[in-house]
């Protein structure tokens, strides 16, 4: 695993060497758009919208779009004087709770490494943090942008996770469907919890799979292999029009699913699997 970032995590008067790797990896299959004829990669080119010539990458700057096709040029020299000391150091500004913190804050998990002779220090904090139950928020400048994160304990490591800042969540209140005030039968609601306690279990990361990847990656090599794939059709779900005939059919399904997985959890503790 290759280190993107060296730097210091800076907790009070303490400064902790650390090293950043990627935690997480898209594993998407990805395409590439070939000449339909030719059967050969296309080749994407710069091109300028008002001459058409083609821009070599050192003829390239970055312009910021303060109105419409009205630029601001900002270079290298502009960037450098705005001065940041914290270039190379995760800041730990507070400690608070990990579950005061919705879900929709968080952007991208990194692993922390402790560097050279930052063991101890690394493992006092991973430990306090575990006995305090507490989280801390921190800010870090990596490739140029300042970001928010937190910083916790996960297994034996300390993790860190970019969030985003308060204004890049977008407003749900612009959302079309809340115009008006719903009225819940109780018995509906009722129905609803029955369902949800029925489909409720322990989360085991490794139960989930990407089945539209797996079925892809059996298409691709299939062609590879020459070979026909046969791809089943699936059957149209009819439209349910009432809500309480519809909750009741899943929670039967939900009990009846439930019920055969209890008899093959069974079976295979008696199997000694």
């Amino acid at each position: 695993m290759r280190t993107i970032w060296k730097g210091a995590i800076s907790f009070g008067l303490v400064s902790i060497p650390i090293k950043l790797f990627p935690a997480t990896e898209q594993k998407d299959v990805k395409f590439r758009y070939l000449h339909k004829t030719c059967q050969a990669p296309l080749k994407y080119q710069r091109v300028c919208t008002a001459c058409g010539q083609e821009v070599k990458q050192d003829d390239i700057v970055r312009g910021y779009e303060y109105e419409k096709n009205r630029f601001v040029i900002i270079n290298e020299e502009d960037l450098e004087k705005i001065p940041d000391e914290r270039t190379r150091t995760i800041d730990i500004i507070d400690f608070v709770a990990l579950e005061e913190i919705d879900p929709i804050y968080f952007e991208k998990t990194y692993y922390l490494a402790p560097g050279e002779a930052g063991e101890k220090a690394y493992a006092l904090l991973h430990k306090a943090m575990n006995d305090t139950g507490k989280i801390a928020i921190a800010k870090v400048v990596i490739r140029n942008k300042e970001s928010l994160a937190v910083i916790r304990g996960y297994k034996n490591l300390l993790v860190m996770e970019t969030i985003f800042y308060p204004d890049e969540i977008r407003n749900p209140e612009y959302l079309p469907g809340f115009e008006r005030e719903i009225n819940l039968r109780d018995n509906e609601l009722k129905m609803a919890r029955e369902l949800i306690e029925n489909l409720s279990t322990s989360f085991k990361a490794e139960k989930y799979e990407d089945e539209y990847r797996k079925q892809l990656l059996e298409l691709i090599h299939a062609k590879i292999e020459g070979e026909q794939i046969a791809i089943p059709q699936v059957a149209e779900k009819g439209k349910v029009v009432d809500l309480m005939e519809a909750l009741k059919a899943s929670v039967e399904i939900a009990k009846k699913t439930t019920s055969e997985e209890k008899k093959t959890k069974k079976r295979k503790k008696a199997a000694g699997e």
